[in-house]
C-alpha cells in the first residue's frame, strides 16, 4: 500500500474499465503497489520485481537477488523506496528494501525458523510496519518494525489470542492485511475450522480476534481485508479451489472489526479488495482470478466489471494528478497487469 496522503474527493462515475498492458513477463504476479498514476511496483514468482514511471506503459524489470524466491508481496512508501516480501518456510522468508527506485536493494529480514511462513505485510508510514505469517504451535506469527524495517520484532504471545489448528493466512495478494491511521490494524486468517479477524489499535502490541461468518476451510478463509475508517471494513475470500463459485465470500463490520455480517453479491471467489480512496460515496473493487466486481454502496450490492481477472489490486492514493480519475493497477497469472480507472 502507498502511504501517500490523500484527500477526498466527490466522484459523480461511469462504470470501471480495464486498460490491458505488457509486463514483459510470464510469471505469475501476486503483489502491486500504486504510488501516483504514473509510478507503480508489482511483484511475484522468480524473483519478479516490476517497475513503472509511466503509468503503466512500460515495466522494467528489477534485480533484487539471485536467489530464485516467490515475491509474493511489495508495499512502496514512494517513488523511490519500496519493501518486497519473499514466503516460503525458513529462508525463503525474506524482506528487501530499496531506497533508491530499485537500484540496490538491502535484506532486511531472513527468517531463521524453518516452521515460520510468511504471508503479507503493510505499512503505516515509512517507519512502521506489520508483517503476517502462518501460526506456530498454536501461536499466531506477526512481527512489526519501528525503524523503517531495520529491526522486525515477533509480537509476544502473551498479547495475541490463541490460534486454531492450522490458522494462518493466505498468500494470495498480500492484503489480508488492512492498516488505518496511525496505529489500527486487522488481519484476515484461514486455513482453519473458522475465518477470524484478528485486530490491534496500538500498532500491533495488543490483539483481539473475531469469528466471522465467511466459509472457512484448508483452502478457504479471508483472503483479503480492506477497511475505510477505523470502523467500516470488508473481508473478501471464498474457496480459492473453486474460483467460480460465491459461498460466504463477503462480510462487512460497521464497528471497527468486532463482528462482522455476510453479504451475497460478489459472483466469484476473491482474492483482493479495496476502497477507492478519497472518493465519496465510498466506492468498493473486488477483484479475483475469475473476474472483479465494484461496489458503490459500500459493500451491500456489486456489479461486475467486463474483462479479465487479476490475483491482486492497488488504487493511487489520491494525491496530485488521481484528482480527475481514480487509478488502480492490478496484476495477476501469466505476467498480466492491468489498468483499472474510474472516470468522473
Amino acid at each position: 500500500m502507498s502511504v501517500l496522503p490523500f484527500i477526498t474527493i466527490i466522484l459523480l462515475v461511469s462504470a470501471p474499465h480495464w486498460t490491458i498492458q505488457t509486463s514483459g513477463v510470464t510469471d505469475r504476479l501476486r503483489g502491486v503497489s500504486a504510488v501516483t498514476d504514473q509510478v507503480a511496483w508489482a511483484s511475484g514468482a522468480d524473483s519478479t520485481v516490476l517497475r513503472t514511471t509511466d503509468g503503466g506503459a512500460t515495466w522494467q524489470r528489477i534485480k533484487v537477488t539471485i536467489d530464485r524466491v516467490d515475491f509474493r508481496d511489495i508495499d512502496a512508501v514512494d517513488a523511490r523506496t519500496a519493501y518486497v516480501l519473499s514466503i516460503g518456510n525458513g529462508p525463503a522468508s525474506r524482506i528487501y528494501k530499496t531506497t533508491d527506485a530499485g537500484a540496490t536493494w538491502t535484506l532486511q529480514f531472513e527468517n531463521d525458523n524453518p516452521k515460520a511462513f510468511y504471508d503479507a505485510m503493510s505499512f503505516w508510514d515509512a517507519e512502521h510496519g506489520i508483517v503476517m505469517g502462518d501460526s506456530i504451535d498454536g501461536q499466531f506469527c506477526i512481527m512489526t518494525t519501528e525503524d523503517g524495517g531495520r529491526n522486525w520484532v515477533r509480537v509476544r504471545a502473551s498479547a495475541l489470542p490463541p490460534a486454531l489448528p492450522n490458522e494462518g493466512a493466505f498468500a494470495a495478494s498480500g492484503t489480508n492485511v488492512a492498516l488505518f491511521g496511525k496505529t489500527d490494524a486487522w488481519i484476515g486468517t484461514g486455513a482453519a475450522a473458522k475465518a477470524r479477524v484478528l485486530r490491534t489499535h496500538d500498532r500491533g502490541r495488543t490483539w483481539a480476534i473475531a469469528d466471522t461468518p465467511l466459509i472457512a476451510g484448508p483452502s478457504s478463509g479471508i483472503f483479503s481485508v480492506a477497511f475505510r475508517d477505523a470502523k467500516h471494513g470488508v473481508i473478501v475470500g471464498g474457496d480459492y479451489k473453486k474460483e467460480s463459485e460465491a459461498v460466504d465470500n463477503l462480510a462487512v463490520t460497521s464497528d471497527g472489526g468486532v463482528t462482522w455480517i455476510l453479504v451475497k453479491g460478489l459472483s466469484g471467489f476473491r482474492s483482493v479488495v479495496a476502497y477507492v480512496p478519497g472518493v465519496k460515496p465510498p466506492i468498493l473493487v473486488a477483484v479475483g482470478p475469475s473476474g472483479a466486481d465494484y461496489s458503490t454502496d459500500d459493500g451491500r450490492s456489486w456489479t461486475p466489471i467486463d474483462g479479465p481477472g487479476f490475483d491482486t489490486l492497488s488504487f493511487v492514493g489520491g494525491q496530485g494528478r488521481s484528482q480527475e480519475r481514480a487509478t488502480g493497477f492490478a496484476a495477476g497469472a501469466q505476467g498480466g497487469i492491468g489498468r483499472l480507472v474510474f472516470d468522473r
